[in-house]
C-alpha cells in the first residue's frame, strides 16, 4: 500500500500554501493560504472497503513554556504531544486521490462546517479546536483539514504525517462529533494496511525546514 502527493515531497518543508500561517520579518507570522494538499494510493489490501485518512504533528509542546514569547524560545527537551491537522473518514477507495484544496481553501475563522464533506466523506475535529478556545475572533469548532502553525519561536521543526488506513468496513464506526484520538480507538481490528507520508515545517527564521 503506497501513499504519495504531487504537493508535497516526503521529508522535506511542506510548501507555503499549504500552511496554516507563514513567515513574516515583522510580526513573526502571517495567514497563510491553508489549502489542503493532494494525496493519492495504491496497493490496496484485498478486503478494503473505505479508508481513513489522519494528519498529526508529534512535535507539539506538551506545555505553554513560553511558545511565541518575544525573548523567549520553546527548548528541544520540552515534552511533545500529538496535534492533529486533519480527521478524514469514509473515503471511498475508488476515489483513488483527493485533490488539492478540494478539503480547505484559506482559514476559516471560528473553523469550517462538518462532519459532511465532499466525496461523501466526513470529516473530524482538529486540534485547533482547543488551541482557539477562548479566543473571541476564532474559537469554534475546527473541521477538516487546516494546516501547520507550529510556534515561530520552536527551536525544531515539526513533523507533519499523514496516515491513510485501509479498513474493512464501509463506514467508520464514529458518529456525530469525532476527533483523530477516537477514529483511532475506533478502527482497531478494522486495519487491514496503512502508509504514511512524513513532511517538515517551522516558522522560526532560523530553522529552514
Amino acid at each position: 500500500m503506497r501513499l504519495y502527493s504531487e504537493s508535497l515531497k516526503a521529508r522535506e518543508p511542506i510548501p507555503e500554501r499549504h500552511a496554516f500561517a507563514a513567515k513574516d520579518p515583522e510580526q513573526h507570522v502571517r495567514p497563510s493560504q491553508n489549502l489542503s494538499p493532494h494525496l493519492g494510493w495504491d496497493g490496496l489490501p484485498e478486503g478494503a472497503r473505505s479508508l481513513v485518512l489522519l494528519c498529526h504533528d508529534p512535535d507539539a509542546p506538551g506545555r505553554p513554556d513560553g511558545a511565541n514569547q518575544e525573548g523567549r524560545a520553546v527548548p528541544a527537551d520540552l515534552p511533545r504531544v500529538n496535534f492533529y491537522h486533519w480527521v478524514l473518514v469514509d473515503i471511498a477507495p475508488a476515489m483513488k486521490e483527493l485533490r488539492e484544496a478540494e478539503f480547505a481553501q484559506g482559514i476559516t475563522p471560528h473553523g469550517k462546517k462538518g462532519p459532511h464533506a465532499p466525496q461523501n466523506t466526513r470529516q473530524g475535529l482538529n486540534d485547533y479546536t482547543g488551541w482557539f478556545s477562548g479566543d473571541k475572533d476564532m474559537e469554534g469548532f475546527y473541521y477538516g483539514y487546516d494546516g501547520p502553525c507550529p510556534p515561530w519561536n520552536d527551536t525544531i521543526p515539526h513533523r507533519y504525517i499523514f496516515t491513510l488506513y485501509a479498513i474493512d468496513v464501509e463506514r467508520c464506526p464514529v458518529e456525530n462529533t469525532f476527533t483523530g484520538d477516537e477514529v483511532l480507538q475506533a478502527i482497531e481490528g478494522h486495519v487491514l494496511d496503512q502508509a504514511s507520508l512524513q513532511v517538515t515545517y517551522s516558522l522560526n527564521p532560523r530553522i529552514p525546514a
